[in-house]
């Protein structure tokens, strides 16, 4: 599946709708525009040092393109395992999850494993923002836990691959404390360990019940036409925005 700033092609219920936008404005685009500051054309973050006018139009664009029904709430994302209800008045967190129509609800990422989730029949929907830190923490356990134990479909947005996430003994050493069957998660190389964050979330919603799950084949970092990477891009890296909603 490819995922292009776009409607995103899964098996969720007819009436629920979910996006993961890429770097660029035009999606046909064969690079991105790229400003002289560094940043590229279509960042939705305010806090990485870009122009902040610019970031607000590109708001303004994402909610006229998509004819979202609400604006998204844009979350403080500080790598915990927080789970917001689209009623809770707080912004700081790292997952968000409603039961309303017409509730979008938003986390950012640059290269940290967006996470969708609805229930079958559509009527519960949310999505989760899982870097290495927050698998660690527990942020897929606290999401899947406020569905109530109800059977889930699950999609993973667009992350970087296991063969570009190059991460040290210690990272290594908190997962598999976390968990023995995350080894399964990585590989060496030389000294260091390559993660991949789709096998170890993988891992970890197959161990709370959840069997139905798609995606998983995009890299952030290899396909620098389409994505932001902070790892490749580093501080001028933008933040693409996954989006779930309820028609």
């Amino acid at each position: 599946m490819t995922q292009s700033n776009t409607k995103q092609r899964t098996n969720f219920p007819k009436n629920v709708q979910l996006i993961s936008t890429t770097r660029s404005v035009d999606s046909g685009a064969s690079l991105a525009c790229t400003f002289a500051d560094g940043y590229a054309e279509f960042n939705l973050a305010s806090h990485v040092g870009d122009d902040f006018d610019r970031v607000m139009k590109n708001r303004e664009w994402l909610i006229a393109k998509y004819k979202l029904p609400s604006a998204p709430k844009y979350l403080e994302q500080i790598h915990s395992n927080i789970c917001l209800d689209d009623s809770n008045s707080e912004c700081i967190g790292d997952a968000v999850v409603t039961q309303k129509q017409g509730v979008v609800c938003m986390v950012m990422t640059a290269d940290c494993l967006p996470i969708f989730a609805s229930n079958e029949a559509g009527t519960q929907v949310g999505v989760a923002h899982a870097g290495w830190k927050g698998i660690v923490g527990g942020i897929i356990e606290s999401f899947i836990d406020q569905f109530n134990n109800q059977p889930l479909i699950v999609h993973f947005g667009p992350a970087i691959s296991q063969a570009n996430f190059e991460v040290g003994s210690e990272v290594y050493q908190q997962f598999i404390d976390k968990e023995a069957a995350l080894a399964d998660a990585f590989i060496t190389s030389k000294d260091k360990y390559l993660l991949d964050m789709y096998q170890a979330a993988s891992i970890i919603l197959t161990q709370l019940g959840v069997q139905n799950i798609s995606g998983g084949n995009q890299c952030t970092y290899a396909q620098s036409r389409q994505y932001f990477s902070y790892r490749r891009d580093g501080s001028h890296s933008g933040r693409m925005a996954n989006l779930i909603w309820i028609k």
